[in-house]
């Protein structure tokens, strides 16, 4: 039986080239996370991306049952704007150009940083995502 931990980080990638109100839309996700809805507002924002302006906003806020006046005062605040700006920064210098993208390694230990070992880039299917998963559980079971 093989053992192990596998550790799945979201990075924020919005593409204002593409969607003018996607840093808006990155910022509103990250808000309901405050109240625990991060991955339903991710959800619905992808669902239709037409709808992502922030008049559009208040509403996904109402339909997830957020404290909307919370909610707003996040976003209206900027209260994530700095670390979306990271993400997008730490992004550009991994080489990510597009979404979506996947790096599968291994943490460094005694830090946050990971040895990257794969990059998957655009949509995969499930199966290369195991053998790029099971390779590294290999890898490290043969280290031992």
């Amino acid at each position: 039986m093989r053992s192990g931990k596998l550790k799945y980080l979201f990075r924020n990638w919005p593409i204002e080239s593409i969607h003018k109100n996607a840093f808006v839309a990155a910022e509103a996700a990250e808000c309901a996370g405050d109240q625990g809805k991060f991955w339903e507002m991710h959800d619905r924002l992808f669902a239709d991306q037409t709808k992502i302006a922030p008049p559009d906003l208040t509403s996904h806020a109402r339909a997830l049952q957020l404290d909307v006046p919370a909610f707003m005062r996040c976003l209206d605040g900027g209260k994530y704007a700095n670390k979306i700006r990271k993400d997008l920064a730490d992004g550009k210098n991994a080489g990510v150009t597009g979404t979506p993208a996947f790096f599968i390694g291994r943490t460094v230990q005694g830090s946050t940083s990971i040895k990257t070992l794969q990059v998957l880039k655009g949509a995969k299917a499930y199966s290369e995502f195991k053998e790029a998963i099971d390779k590294l559980l290999a890898d490290k079971v043969a280290q031992k």
